[in-house]
């Protein structure tokens, strides 16, 4: 029984090739191979099977194609996938699929390089690729199992060819794999670590004119594409080409140097055999399509992580920050996920839980500890000493640590890995801006071509097509806010009877929109009201920010000044102002422009039930009993 993944979905019993023919089970089948002998979801599967847009039958349906899958596979096969709690597991020997068979190979060449076998490990790389057949999850009818895991299964091969492209060069077979490498720089012209291995292949066999031609050819790409210099490890290949003049005799101290962790975007054989027995944790869930409206920000934060250079002692930190439902998470996934090719000693995930329910450093610890490959007995009590066990484990390595979702900088500094080429990525509804060393990448509501695009994502490009004013009035209602957008997209799945203007016009007549806006456990209220619980949680002197909104909100007006707002409670207009910033703050006011500070569609509504619920009490304010 072989089941292969590296190339078109394969099962092949007793030599003959059982093919699945449903389109949805085949996406099951991929979804439980790509997690052979781990359990996954009936959740996480109906994701894949529906691109993250399920149907409230979802869990029913999935167990209906787990039913068929079984009778299309025959008894023996079958009896491999097990209902597991809370989903399914698909046991399967390591040799008994084509992935398992990749990942034995890449561990038996760590094996052989650490015990000093070069050449045998170079040959166990070789046997590795060679088992791939065509690009992995083509013929899987799921857009997001290809773009996250297809993306993963991807750039675990390229990861793989390179390494053993640094097995190669550390063997001096320099003029062997100049063909093969100049073959995948013009497939892949703008992946640096390929290129600086063949201008490292080039300048040994005798090519420096070209090793350099190369270089310019790149950086002017780069730049004309990217808008990004070429990175600090090519700029060290391209100064050691210019300053040699003779063609080297023995190993180039070049190679030996970036065959650390700290320079190496790929593992060397030096790396390999200094992390052979430790785990490579993969934590990142699933991400939803990457939107083009998002792109600029997205190659922004990406240039950042994998380019920033900082003293020592400190970590690259990025922290991506913005109002609940701006997409954040998404945003950060996205990132994360074009760096698994360079986070070479794996990804760590925390969800920290916000404000409202926040997880701190002594319970995420324990858990990275063991991820990383401490046994759970072996994991210090002592919050200092797990901290400092942290810091030594991922000192020196090349890990992209995801903490989601931060309430503040006191929650994140015991998660900071230690010093060296590791980097940290932060979502928060917060600035962070007391976290010392942080880039910020505040992420604003998508403007209306964005919006448009990600309504089209979720109903088709076709239904917005047919209806494009009362698409354009959905998310003008949305004020570009991606949660909203998808909460609109999924109702109008779920009632296909309902026209985009029945929905336009429910927004637009409500008295209370938001009531529109929930799907679920989704919605867009809870997120407002947590702000508001976070505010409150730090009052400034003086007026109450949550009652200025509530004002706001019986005002109606779209736009107030610091100075209507000094008159309307009595206070200075300094007071006045501090509660307005305490609002822009808390994502709850859009920040000043010409001196007034604006409401968009969906605070305006919310600062109007703000108003609505304190109505009873509306005696107690002045201005509230004159309007």
């Amino acid at each position: 029984m072989k089941f292969l993944l590296l190339g078109p979905l394969s099962v092949r019993l007793n030599g003959r090739e059982v093919y699945v023919s449903a389109p949805r089970q085949r996406v099951v089948m991929a979804a439980l191979l790509l997690n052979a002998n781990r359990v996954i979801s009936v959740d996480h599967i109906a994701e894949y099977v529906w691109d993250g847009v399920t149907p409230p039958s979802a869990a029913a349906t999935v167990r209906t194609y787990v039913m068929r899958l079984r009778q299309s596979l025959g008894k023996h096969a079958s009896a491999r996938i097990l209902t597991r709690a809370p989903g399914y597991l698909l046991e399967l020997g390591e040799h008994e699929s084509d992935l398992g068979q990749f990942t034995a190979h890449r561990r038996r060449a760590a094996q052989l390089a650490e015990r000093g076998d070069l050449e045998g490990s170079s040959a166990a790389l070789a046997e590795a690729l060679a088992l791939w057949r065509e690009e992995p999850l083509a013929d899987i009818p799921s857009r997001t199992l290809r773009d996250v895991e297809g993306r993963y299964l991807q750039e675990l091969r390229s990861q793989t060819t390179e390494l053993r492209f640094d097995t190669e060069l550390a063997l001096l077979r320099h003029a062997e794999i100049v063909p093969e490498l100049v073959r995948l720089v013009r497939k892949h012209p703008l992946q640096e670590a390929l290129v600086s291995k063949l201008m490292l292949a080039l300048f040994r066999s005798g090519r420096q004119s070209e090793a350099l031609e190369l270089y310019r050819s790149t950086r002017v790409l780069l730049v004309e594409q990217l808008g990004a210099e070429p990175s600090a490890e090519l700029r060290e290949v391209h100064r050691h080409v210019l300053s040699a003049h003779d063609r080297p005799r023995t190993p180039d101290p070049l190679v030996q140097r970036a065959s650390a962790p700290e320079a190496a975007v790929t593992p060397t054989p030096a790396a390999a055999r200094e992390r052979s027995g430790w785990p490579d944790p993969a934590q990142l869930p699933s991400v939803p399509l990457p939107l083009s409206a998002r792109s600029d920000v997205l190659a922004r934060l990406r240039h950042h992580l994998t380019t920033a250079m900082m003293p020592p002692g400190m970590v690259v930190t990025a922290v991506v920050t913005g109002r609940g439902g701006v997409g954040k998470t998404a945003l950060a996934l996205h990132a994360a996920h074009t760096m698994r090719g360079s986070s070479v000693h794996g990804q760590l995930y925390a969800d920290l839980g916000g404000a409202e329910r926040p997880l701190t450093a002594r319970a995420v610890l324990p858990r990275f500890l063991a991820d990383l490959g401490v046994p759970r007995d072996e994991i210090p009590g002592e919050q200092s000493e797990r901290e400092s066990l942290y810091r030594s484990l991922t000192a020196g390595r090349r890990l992209l640590v995801v903490l989601d979702n931060a309430s503040s900088a006191t929650q994140v500094r015991p998660l900071i890995p230690g010093s060296g080429s590791s980097r940290l990525l932060v979502t928060s509804r917060r600035r962070l801006a007391d976290l010392e060393g942080a880039r910020t990448f505040l992420l604003g509501p998508l403007d209306e071509a964005g919006s448009l695009e990600l309504l089209g994502s979720i109903v088709g490009p076709a239904r917005v097509g047919g209806e494009p004013r009362a698409a354009r009035t959905v998310v003008t209602v949305c004020a570009g806010l991606p949660l909203a957008i998808r909460i609109a997209g999924t109702r109008l799945l779920e009632r296909p009877h309902w026209s985009i203007g029945h929905l336009a016009r429910r927004l637009t007549e409500a008295p209370r929109p938001l009531d529109e806006l929930c799907a679920g456990d989704f919605g867009v209220r809870p997120c407002l009201d947590a702000e508001v619980a976070e505010l409150r949680r730090t009052v400034p002197a003086g007026i109450d920010p949550a009652e200025v909104l509530a004002v706001l909100g019986a005002d109606g007006a779209s736009s107030v000044s610091s100075s209507k707002v000094a008159v309307m409670f009595g206070c200075s207009e300094a007071q006045a102002e501090e509660a307005l910033d305490s609002l822009v703050g808390a994502h709850l006011l859009g920040a000043p422009a010409g001196g007034l500070y604006g409401l968009d569609a969906l605070l305006h509504a919310y600062a109007r039930e703000r108003a609505e619920a304190v109505a009873v009490r509306q005696h107690d304010h002045p201005y509230m009993r004159a309007v």
